[in-house]
């Protein structure tokens, strides 16, 4: 049981992997890590991408999925819970089925169903079981702002309501990127209060995007495994964000073709 853990900030994943090293995995055991945190983690999908584009996106069995997270949960036991990629319907029942089972921690949901330039990654199935099976489940969910529109099915024209609308589940929400003039704003909304707080950022002019959204929500995972509450979770992961995208990132794309 939860009560007989130290809080020792573990955050277990159920994400993809891709080479780069950018996202995924890759990038939430990074956060976690410089958040403070311990990860560990189920795989999802293996994605076969370079710096141009994405190759193939082989999935991994839904019943082997839903093992290795049992395998973690029942012997170890997480402090939070991180969902990235589940690209199929089975494979998102299978994780709400182990999620059920270990209702104990925070869960933090972050539906990748779309990509920065809008185009859909999953089925339709796939956003109907995220919304039947996991969000009924999840503490946060975490959509950025071409998300949150296809999860309403209309573009996020009143923040303020299309954030209740999204909270219908019983979760918290975060939606992030909105832009509004020189900056973007991520918004939080807090279902237990009923509470909008907003967390303005400059934009970027940022060459690579990729694994951005990953680290906001590991970091933020990370808070909250080590016990903070949902302000201060944010609040401290948006503020190592700003130091993430500020200093240099991983030259991904600095390799052997780009140096001719």
């Amino acid at each position: 049981m939860k009560e007989n853990r130290f809080n020792t900030g573990k955050v277990f994943l159920i994400a993809g992997s891709e080479p780069l090293g950018s996202a995924g995995v890759q990038a939430d055991i990074k956060a976690i890590t410089r958040c403070g945190g311990w990860a560990a983690a189920a795989l999802t999908c293996i994605v076969d991408e370079d710096t141009e584009r994405i190759k193939g996106i082989h999935h991994l069995p839904a019943q082997l999925i839903a093992s290795q997270a049992e395998s973690f949960l029942s012997t170890v036991g997480a402090d939070c819970i991180k969902t990235g990629v589940l690209p199929t319907p089975e494979i998102i029942e299978a994780v709400a089925g182990v999620l059920r089972a270990y209702p104990f921690q925070p869960i933090l949901i972050d539906p990748v169903v779309v990509n920065f330039a809008g185009e859909q990654l999953v089925s339709d199935e796939a956003i109907e079981a995220y919304k039947n099976c996991l969000f009924p489940l999840a503490t946060l969910i975490t959509p950025n702002r071409r998300e949150a529109e296809v999860l309403l099915g209309h573009p996020l024209n009143d923040v303020d309501v299309s954030l209740r609308e999204l909270s219908r589940w019983g979760c918290s929400v975060l939606v992030k990127s909105v832009e509004e003039g020189k900056y973007l704003v991520d918004y939080l909304y807090e279902v237990e209060n009923d509470t909008i707080t907003p967390f303005p950022k400059k934009r970027l002019e940022l060459t690579d995007r990729n694994g951005t959204g990953d680290t906001l929500a590991s970091s933020i995972a990370t808070h909250l495994a080590l016990g903070c509450d949902m302000q201060t979770a944010l609040s401290r992961a948006e503020a190592y964000m700003q130091y993430f995208l500020a200093n240099p990132r991983y030259i991904i794309t600095a390799g052997k073709q780009a140096e001719k």
